[in-house]
């Protein structure tokens, strides 16, 4: 896609939603159960806030809602695409913005239950999406990468988009590809577009964390991806590869489900996997503490042992008021 046919009305600027609620908190925190409980007090019906739920089949890597709990509290943005498809951010916000309007139409309030903090930062903040990914062109780029390094890619950006490569760390490459892709399809650099959501995050926002202390989070991690494997999640992605080839790039990212991708497809042993699965999640698990640090809208809510998730939910209201 280019500038030429890319059409800025098929990618509105999304404002920011600040009058809904939030509960998040790193992976394996128990934000399931507590927001059932917290959503019956609210009247409230709940949209996942979590990238990997909106895949189809993609189950048990995921810990979505059990059937039995959707049925207490409605949930929505969950099996939305099949796993061979992408989803983008601005896909996602484009949904959330639908079903709030849903929502808020039948007089109830709206929860949203997960721990995507991209998700989350651009409801609270709002989003310029820009135009869908490039494949071609970041494939085209990771090739020169390896001839070229990361340092002559951000010196590539600071050419096109000065301010953007100045706000981003030159080993970004990630967010630098990014920036290269909607100058490349729109002529107009990211960061222009990007400066309405600069401004000063508002801090009267519903937007609570759950916070574990770090080693008790890790427990937590570790006894969870066991539970994925005993329940059976290598069969469930040998099933979904059988079904349909391959996961799309966005599906294929998911702690987890990329893992047991390499290991069906290299015969790599299962603990060795595991093992890797924990210590990747561990980490996931800190970079999501550090996108939640850095959004001043959200309060932390600190546990020490496991929560009663009625009295817990309460606490969150009080908290509120």
């Amino acid at each position: 896609m280019t500038s030429a046919n890319f059409n800025a009305h098929t990618n509105p600027t999304f404002e920011p939603v600040r009058d809904c609620w939030y509960l998040t908190g790193a992976t394996a925190s128990g934000k399931t159960r507590v927001g059932i409980e917290l959503a019956k007090l609210l009247n409230a019906e709940i949209v996942s806030l979590d990238s990997m739920s909106v895949y189809r089949e993609m189950n048990l890597g995921t810990a979505k809602p059990t059937n039995q709990q959707r049925a207490e509290v409605p949930h929505h943005l969950l099996d939305v695409v099949a796993p061979n498809v992408e989803y983008s951010l601005s896909q996602y916000v484009r949904d959330a913005h639908r079903v709030i309007g849903e929502i808020r139409s039948r007089g109830r309030e709206v929860l949203f239950v997960g721990g995507t903090p991209l998700y989350l930062k651009a409801l609270l903040r709002g989003v310029y999406p820009g135009p869908p990914a490039d494949w071609e062109f970041r494939d085209q780029i990771e090739a020169e990468l390896e001839t070229v390094g990361i340092e002559a890619l951000h010196a590539r950006l600071e050419q096109v988009d000065p301010l953007a490569a100045a706000k981003l760390h030159p080993n970004d490459k990630r967010r630098i590809i990014r920036a290269l892709e909607v100058y490349k399809q729109t002529g107009r650099p990211l960061s222009h577009e990007q400066t309405h959501f600069d401004d000063a995050p508002h801090t009267q926002c519903k937007a609570f964390v759950m916070a574990w202390q770090r080693p008790t989070l890790h427990r937590r991690i570790e006894a969870r991806v066991e539970r994925m494997f005993q329940m059976g999640l290598v069969e469930e992605v040998k099933a979904l590869l059988d079904r349909y080839g391959d996961f799309s790039r966005t599906a294929a990212q998911a702690v987890g489900y990329r893992e047991v991708i390499e290991l069906l497809r290299n015969g790599q042993e299962l603990p060795a996997i595991i093992e890797q699965v924990q210590a990747r999640t561990r980490q996931f698990a800190r970079r999501q503490e550090t996108w939640f640090r850095n959004l001043a809208e959200c309060e932390f809510v600190p546990l020490y042992e496991e929560p009663d998730p009625k009295e817990f939910a309460r606490r969150i209201i009080e908290m509120a008021s």
